[in-house]
């Protein structure tokens, strides 16, 4: 006896008392026979079915997918991507029907009908539009409301690398999380989890959602500077990633935002899991307390190719390198370091001897207060 004459009594009897449409009749046998289309089956199973009553699992709802069809094409139309999957949101009565019947017939190993619904709302999607089904790694993710008829959609987030050089004095590396949602997103700051753009990250944040829109834009930092420092050169390394874009990709690689300069922007996998080791090359303008003494000074020069120890408010310690120092006397109580430093050295607290050992002040044997610093160059650590 073929597979086909085994099924049909059992699809006759389930025709009789409930009465189901092609793509319920057919999805309840279509693995047991080996076939990709539960319509074709139950087309010929339901040879005699009465069309005009209704499916007892789904009340005809595959007639209407068409209906969910245009709910997903108007809601993806600003969207950028080439693939995509499909959920589905449905009413526990349809689910609980659909396990009734396969319950009472023991139909073992079948696809239920909420993975049938949007099997076959993603290869209308798909046909409609060519864009690519992948349900491991898709770039948007629909989400049907198939009781309320809603359609909500996720974009996968993007993230990219670049470097940023600061030009102006006066406006921070970081910025204040919304006080509503502390950086969550919310209503009052439309999403972004910050609500002013006044800072280096507020700037670049503000950039990529006028470019591909998004909500949050998450940052990985390659070190930071002071509110007054610039950062020149090259720039600053950084990643941002950009949660729930419309868009996925950026034309330009260098951008203007007036004092803040970006270059190299480009799209990575992902963010770096661990810290980045990096070099900075730092100018630092100091004063002392009394006038500078030149022999004292020239003991600055130990400091070449050594460590200083750092220790951090829970008394962990670490140890930076100095590369390289150089000094050049401006007057009698001013003085600037030009210097290659391991990254992460904090500079005010090393020019003043707060928990870092030796400090400048200690070396040179005077009271030194850190006027301002500037980053000359920030370079990637090669064994990184």
């Amino acid at each position: 006896m073929s597979n086909y004459e085994q099924i049909v009594p059992v699809a006759n009897e389930i025709m009789k008392k409930y009465g189901l449409c092609d793509h319920c009749m057919g999805r309840l046998f279509s693995k047991q026979m080996g076939l990709s289309s539960n319509k074709l089956l139950g087309k010929k199973l339901n040879k005699n079915q009465d069309l005009s009553v209704k499916c007892y699992i789904c009340k005809n709802l595959f007639v209407h997918l068409k209906r969910f069809l245009k709910l997903m094409i108007n809601s993806s139309s600003n969207y950028q991507f080439s693939s995509f999957s499909v959920g589905a949101m449905i009413k526990p009565s349809i689910v609980d029907r659909d396990d009734q019947i396969r319950s009472k017939y023991k139909l073992r190993g079948i696809d239920g009908i909420k993975t049938d619904v949007t099997k076959e709302l993603a290869k209308l999607f798909s046909r409609k539009t060519h864009k690519i089904i992948d349900h491991l790694d898709s770039e948007i993710t629909f989400t049907i409301n198939l009781k309320d008829e809603l359609c909500d959609i996720r974009s996968k987030s993007v993230t990219y690398s670049g470097r940023y050089v600061k030009t102006l004095r006066g406006f921070p590396q970081k910025q204040k999380s919304c006080q509503n949602c502390f950086g969550k997103g919310c209503r009052t700051c439309s999403f972004h989890g910050i609500s002013e753009f006044d800072s280096v990250e507020g700037m670049i944040s503000k950039f990529f959602f006028s470019k591909i829109g998004g909500t949050v834009a998450k940052f990985t930092w390659i070190g930071g500077e002071d509110k007054s420092s610039l950062v020149l050169g090259s720039g600053r390394p950084f990643f941002v990633k950009i949660h729930n874009p419309n868009k996925r990709n950026i034309r330009s690689s260098k951008i203007d935002l007036n004092s803040l300069k970006l270059h190299n922007v480009h799209l990575v996998d992902e963010s770096p899991k661990k810290p980045v080791k990096f070099n900075s090359s730092i100018s630092v303008k100091i004063s002392t307390s009394s006038e500078i003494n030149k022999v004292n000074l020239k003991k600055l020069k130990n400091l070449k190719n050594n460590h200083v120890v750092v220790y951090d408010n829970s008394g962990k310690r670490s140890e930076k390198k100095v590369f390289d120092i150089k000094y050049r006397r401006n007057s009698k109580n001013l003085l600037t370091l030009m210097m290659k430093v391991e990254g992460g050295l904090p500079v005010k607290k090393f020019v003043s001897g707060d928990d870092v050992v030796p400090g400048i002040s200690t070396i040179v044997d005077d009271v030194c207060t850190c006027r301002e610093f500037d980053f000359l160059g920030i370079d990637i650590d090669d064994n990184n």
